[in-house]
């Protein structure tokens, strides 16, 4: 019910999954209202970047951000690793063009930020809660958001491959703060083998490995652990969407349906919601977890340009 940030700043080191190269990140505690912004710090004048879904320039295979010159590339995992512990307000720092990847899911930045510590702000935090529903698509590919007293996440996988027909390909989970990192957090990006070298053409998945990614043959998964949970594949695509989404500025009162929806159709989403206006008002909630209207629509609109 309250805005939250860490308690104190906390740093790790990895390679940007596309670019190959090192990079240092710093997450930093953050004033209420101020939401969540990413920093070059390798650019003169360390230029910022609202997380925010009018900034995104890029969807190839992750979501970018970007503001002027600057951009920031695969900001998904560690966005939906904030939604999960219900981050409000962080500045995130960073020594290149990319968030590390890490070990390819949201997990080693749930660790990191739970060992800065968590503390509520004097602030309400506000949700944005669906009143009707909203759908896009494109070819056979749909995202859709419909009203919902929570947060639930519904997608669909779509792969016919030896590997991935052995496993779910459709999920229905409501999570919170309460069992995100354990249902969800954990699940990592995977990709099939022969399709690196198409990938890393584009100079896309240079700093792809088996240490952040799951990596699939024509016949097995070749990573020596397996994997984490059996339904892995389509729950990591249902991470990228929670962080695709948690770029609307604040976390939704809905449930999300996707259908082989992937980041470009998953910002499309939100800008359609964005010029819906009769489609969604700003709530706070009461003691009781129940929400209540702090304003109409119209009088919620943003004054902070992180937020829809």
């Amino acid at each position: 019910m309250r805005q939250s940030t860490i308690s104190r700043a906390v740093h790790a080191i990895g390679v940007g999954v596309h670019s190959g190269q090192k990079v240092s990140v710093t997450l930093r505690p953050a004033e209420v209202d101020s939401g969540i912004m990413f920093q070059r710090r390798d650019l003169p004048g360390g230029p910022l970047i609202h997380a925010n879904m009018r900034n995104v320039s890029d969807t190839c295979l992750a979501t970018t951000i970007g503001a002027g010159e600057a951009a920031i590339g695969t900001v998904e995992h560690l966005m939906s690793a904030l939604w999960g512990l219900g981050i409000d307000n962080l500045l995130v720092e960073l020594g290149g063009s990319e968030v590390p990847i890490m070990d390819g899911s949201a997990a080693p930045f749930v660790d990191l930020i739970q060992s800065a510590g968590i503390v509520a702000q004097d602030a309400p935090r506000e949700f944005l809660r669906l009143l009707r529903p909203i759908e896009v698509s494109q070819g056979d590919a749909t995202a859709r958001l419909d009203p919902y007293d929570g947060f639930r996440v519904r997608y669909t996988f779509v792969a016919d491959h030896p590997v991935y027909n052995r496993y779910p390909k459709s999920i229905d989970l409501e999570l919170g703060p309460h069992n995100y990192a354990e249902q969800l957090g954990g699940a990592r990006s995977f990709g099939l083998v022969r399709e690196l070298n198409q990938a890393q053409s584009i100079n896309r998945c240079l700093g792809s490995s088996l240490d952040n990614a799951i990596g699939i043959d024509d016949e097995s998964i070749l990573n020596e652990e397996g994997l984490r949970y059996p339904d892995e594949f389509v729950k990591h695509k249902a991470l990228d969407v929670i962080g695709d989404l948690y770029l609307l500025g604040r976390p939704i009162l809905g449930c999300f349906t996707g259908y082989m929806s992937g980041h470009a159709l998953n910002n499309k989403l939100l800008r359609a919601l964005e010029r819906c206006d009769d489609a969604w008002d700003v709530v706070e909630l009461d003691e009781r977890g129940l929400p209540y209207r702090s304003g109409s629509a119209a009088d919620s609109q943003p004054t902070a340009e992180h937020k829809i």
